[in-house]
């Protein structure tokens, strides 16, 4: 009876696999139309720079509908965009723009200085408070020319106004906002990027139309979908039989199937993005965490390699820090050694033998099963857990609002530099900082106001060094950011912009 179901069950699967073989690849779209599987649930308020988190995943967003005066393009992270230039004084007190003649919204507005200190004035998004606290008025002696007046000399003010670092820089057009209102702008955005909207479905899907005015090229690529599947294995199936295009963020076995696969190849830039083990009850005094022996055990018991090798087939790098190495003013330190042995000794220095229950530990939408490993390591040396997925859109609120506990597995792939790094994560009021260090607040500040190059990078290595010194995070890796592409798709605008994840600059795409 055994012997004859196991050959019902053989011939079965067999008859599958030859279905499923003989099944040919659908065509991906319509001529002129192409289609990304995202790996995130997209979300409304990613419509609207205004909005913008310290993270990189808006940005696959703004890059097609906004544009911004400056921000990260092939070969300079600080490229004249909608102005064709910038200045700064001698004294560093003043910021010039100048913008492009041909620069207009979708709506055929041009963009002008009124926009730009529109634009700054509502910005609400990652790093608001500093902008603004440092800027002390915004003039506009011209409809294209705009200059941003500091309070104080501050060298890092391009850092976050003309990078990824914040949406602040990215231009929204103030007539129209002012004549729909801001919910109507977050239901049909209007940009001055080189694709216009067209619909959205939160959480399934983004349309987007080229803007052949767009003042750097018109896209070749006529009609853009940005199509949400959460779920890895459907997103490598969708790629294989050709529903969509591209598709980002597969981990090892999936990539290493869409590898094989006929009609498939992977890209995997570098990216800015840096995940670390953070412990936000370390500022609690009666916490375990808050115990820096027991924070360095949970750091030495993390296979860095391990986890690079499984995650990203060993093309990413180990991490020393949650600041990647090609920033500037970023600190040159080891990652930190696999050793269990050690760090169970930490843990019985440190008075938990026996371990101790660590609650949550509540990674970045959709890397579960990264923080599974690493649950598993801490679970070695007896730091017990429970990892809690949630959906991408509530995992950045709570974590926004400090209302995640136990251990968090977030990640950053926004641009700037070590400074705007260290702001976002490091300093009192920040956006993402659950506590801080006095020590570091104060560093901080005076680096703020060197301008002497050398004395602020000494003084940004030295928050560096406390960082590491006091485990404040625990550094995994440097992202090597799989995708899988069709070949229908000539250029996928992969890897032209150093250390972005997504397609970039959009208006590059190309079909065969």
């Amino acid at each position: 009876m055994r012997v004859r179901r196991s050959l019902s069950i053989a011939l079965l699967a067999l008859v599958c696999v030859a279905t499923t073989s003989a099944t040919p690849a659908r065509a991906a779209s319509p001529d002129g139309t192409l289609t990304i599987g995202v790996h995130v649930t997209l979300v409304n308020r990613w419509l609207d720079p205004g909005e913008t988190e310290a993270l990189i995943t808006p940005f696959m967003v703004l890059y097609a509908i906004h544009d911004a005066l400056v921000k990260p393009m092939p070969k300079n992270i600080m490229t004249p965009s909608l102005a064709e230039s910038w200045t700064a004084s001698k004294d560093g007190l003043t910021y010039d723009f100048v913008i492009r003649k041909n620069a207009q919204f979708h709506n055929g507005d041009p963009v002008t200085a009124d926009d730009v200190k529109f634009t700054f004035e509502r910005y609400k998004g990652a790093s608001a408070k500093i902008l603004k606290d440092h800027v002390k008025e915004i003039q506009t002696p011209a409809p294209n020319r705009v200059r941003f007046v500091l309070k104080e000399p501050w060298p890092d003010f391009m850092a976050f106004y003309g990078t990824s670092a914040t949406g602040a820089g990215w231009i929204v057009p103030k007539k129209y906002i002012e004549k729909v209102g801001e919910e109507g702008f977050k239901k049909a955005p209007v940009g001055a990027g080189p694709y216009k909207f067209v619909s959205f479905q939160p959480g399934v899907e983004l349309v987007l139309e080229a803007f052949p005015q767009y003042w750097r090229k018109a896209p070749s690529v006529k009609r853009l979908v940005m199509r949400s599947i959460g779920d890895e294995t459907t997103r490598a199936a969708a790629v294989k039989t050709g529903e969509v295009d591209l598709a980002y963020q597969f981990t090892g076995p999936t990539a290493e199937e869409l590898k094989r696969s006929p009609g498939v190849r992977l890209a995997a830039p570098i990216v800015y993005g840096m995940y670390w083990l953070d412990f936000p009850d370390q500022w609690n005094p009666k916490s375990p965490w808050h115990d820096k022996r027991v924070r360095m055990a949970a750091n030495l018991a993390i296979d860095r390699k391990g986890i690079n090798q499984s995650e990203m087939l060993g093309l990413g790098k180990l991490a020393s820090s949650n600041i990647p190495p090609e920033f500037d003013f970023a600190l040159k330190l080891e990652p930190p050694i696999y050793d269990p042995k050690r760090a169970k000794q930490l843990m019985v220095e440190a008075g938990y033998a026996n371990g101790f229950d660590a609650g949550d530990l509540t990674p970045l939408p959709p890397y579960n099963t990264l923080a599974e490993s690493v649950a598993g390591m801490l679970q070695a040396i007896g730091i017990r857990s429970h990892v809690r997925s949630m959906e991408r859109a509530t995992f950045l609120s709570e974590w926004r609002e400090k209302r995640l506990k136990g251990l968090i597995l977030p990640a950053s792939g926004a641009a700037g530099n070590a400074a705007a790094r260290i702001e976002a994560f490091f300093t009192k009021g920040s956006i993402y900082a659950y506590g801080s260090m006095p020590e570091i607040d104060d560093l901080f500040q005076r680096q703020a106001k060197e301008l002497d190059r050398k004395k602020r990078e000494a003084l940004l290595h030295q928050i560096q060094k406390l960082i590491a010194d006091n485990v404040l995070v625990a550094p995994i890796f440097q992202q090597a950011f799989i995708w899988g592409v069709r070949e229908r798709v000539e250029q996928p605008a992969a890897d032209l912009i150093e250390g972005y994840p997504y397609v970039g600059p959009v208006e590059d795409l190309k079909l065969k």
